[in-house]
This record gives C-alpha cells, sequence and structure tokens, in this order.
C-alpha cells in the first residue's frame, strides 16, 4: 500500500492482546521495527497503566500509553497528562452500584483497584461458575484474576484521584438496566461512558476518550495530526477510529465496527493480526553493491 503512517495508535484487549492476555513476541518484534525506521507507536486502551508490564513480552517498549480510554498518558514511566473522577461522582456511582448489585472497580492513580467490602459478596457472587456462555474467555480471566489477586478490598474510599471506573454483569439484562441507570444519573452529573464488550461498560471523567488521549499524546510530540494509523475492534475504539486520518479494524471485530473503518486485518488477534497488518510497512534492508575490486 502507498500509504506509509507517521505515527500509529493500537488498542489492547482483541488487538495486541490475543484471548489470553498475551502479547506475541511477533508483534513486539515488528514494534521494534518500525520504531526503528522512524514511525511512532503508540498504545491506547481501556486498561490502566499498572495492568500492562504482565501483558507484554519482556523488552516491550512503545513510545507512549494512553490509558483508561484517554484518562491518563505516559511516555517513559511518566506520566505526561491525566484526568481525575470527582470524589463526588465516584461515591454517587458507588452508591448507586450498591442499589443495582453491579459489579464494580475504582481504578485510583498510584494505587491498586479497589472495591469497598462491603460489596464483596455480590462482587464475587458474579464471576462465579460457570462462564456465561456470551461472557468473551478474555474479559473473564480478567475477571477472575482481578477478584483473586489485584482488587484491594477497601473498608472506605481512599484516594482522592482516580481514573475510571469499571463495570461488569452476567447477563445482558443486568448490564444494560446498568447502563440506563448512569444514563439517568449523566442529567445530574456529567461524565463519559465507554463499553468495551457487551457485558460491560466504564465511566470517565466528561468528554475523554481515546480521540481526546491521541490529541493530547500527539501535542505531547509535537506530532501533526495527518498520516496517523489506529488499530482496534470494540465501541471503545470508535472516538479513535473517528479521529485518525485511516482506522483499522480486526477481524474479530463486530461487524457495526468493519462498517466504519478504512481497512480491517486479515488475521484475528488469535491468529498475530497486527504483526501480520504492521509488517507490510516494515521497509527490508538490502544489501549495498559493492564496487569491483
Amino acid at each position: 500500500m502507498s500509504f506509509m503512517p507517521k505515527a500509529i495508535f493500537l488498542d489492547m484487549d482483541g488487538t495486541i492482546l490475543n484471548r489470553s492476555n498475551r502479547v506475541t513476541i511477533e508483534t513486539k518484534e515488528i514494534i521494534d521495527d518500525l520504531r526503528a525506521q522512524g514511525i511512532f507507536v503508540f498504545i491506547a486502551t481501556g486498561r490502566a497503566f499498572d495492568e500492562i508490564a504482565e501483558l507484554v513480552p519482556e523488552g516491550f517498549e512503545v513510545d507512549g500509553f494512553i490509558t483508561s480510554n484517554g484518562m491518563a498518558g505516559h511516555v517513559g514511566g511518566e506520566m505526561v497528562f491525566k484526568h481525575s473522577l470527582s470524589r463526588e461522582l465516584v461515591e454517587r456511582v458507588i452508591e448507586k452500584a450498591r442499589e443495582n448489585q453491579v459489579y464494580y472497580e475504582l481504578f485510583p492513580y498510584g494505587a491498586p483497584r479497589m472495591t469497598l467490602q462491603q460489596d464483596r459478596e455480590y462482587v464475587e457472587h458474579e464471576v462465579r461458575e460457570p462462564k456465561p456462555e456470551s461472557v468473551e474467555i478474555n474479559e473473564w480471566l480478567s475477571r477472575k484474576k482481578a477478584i483473586g489477586e489485584e482488587i484491594q478490598w477497601q473498608e472506605k474510599i481512599e484516594g482522592s484521584e482516580f481514573s475510571k471506573f469499571y463495570f461488569f454483569a452476567r447477563t445482558y439484562e443486568h448490564i444494560n438496566k446498568w447502563k440506563a441507570e448512569l444514563e439517568e444519573l449523566k442529567q445530574e452529573m456529567d461524565f463519559t461512558m465507554s463499553i468495551s464488550s457487551p457485558h460491560n461498560v466504564e465511566v470517565m471523567v466528561a468528554n475523554v476518550n481515546k480521540a481526546t488521549g491521541i490529541q493530547q499524546m500527539l501535542k505531547h510530540f509535537n506530532l501533526p495530526h495527518e498520516d496517523i494509523l489506529g488499530i482496534g475492534d470494540s465501541n471503545n475504539d470508535l472516538p479513535m477510529f473517528k479521529y485518525v486520518g485511516y482506522a483499522v479494524a480486526m477481524k474479530n471485530a463486530g461487524d457495526h465496527i468493519k462498517d466504519i473503518v478504512d481497512d480491517v486485518t486479515e488475521y484475528s488477534c488469535d491468529e498475530n493480526g497486527v504483526y501480520h497488518y504492521l509488517s507490510r510497512f516494515k521497509v527490508e534492508k538490502t544489501n549495498p553493491i559493492m564496487p569491483n575490486a
């Protein structure tokens, strides 16, 4: 293809992560190759920054990370921008989540995700076996790990700055009812909702998304908006797709995503789809022709 990006933004879940929540060594290596050519490569994910290290191969490097769906940006291990949910909103949302018995994780900056101890019983009950057939395995494994290892069960809300809420429900009926409750709350308190699967919804600061994160990251690096490529697979990638110059959906994305992008990968996230797609931008080195002695 004639298009050569100056910067690439990559989603994680369903994109560079396979369904076992791992980035392959081949994906790492093609990112290394493109960066060596002078192409900037960034991650744009709904995940919090502290989650990423255990999902990627040793030595994995990119130019920057946009995390929590645009709520924060990290370059070289340092946070270069962030937005925070208000304490008032956090308390109100937890109160309503409790009323609706909705699984939630609250992500403070600089601390592990938390759930209040008084909500532990119904939160754990949402990830009981067997796995609902409609829940993707990567999301299920993440919830099981969160319950077993990552959530800090607190007696009260700790911290003053929060990147996002993550909500999950076993059934479509439960999560859709919760989305409706959140839409009602938005009439009183302004915030943004983001969805990456039919079983979840996330809450962030109003008017913040992956596209606003990309804008801030480009500004940090003084990069132009032109010749920007984004690859993703789900609804929380829609703002990114609308903003970038060239939008690419994964083969495993839903049809409603594929219908609005410029291209679709030939392979899925479980088939190293990003590696294969990005390989077209690699410039092969040629051996110079030596003059005759």
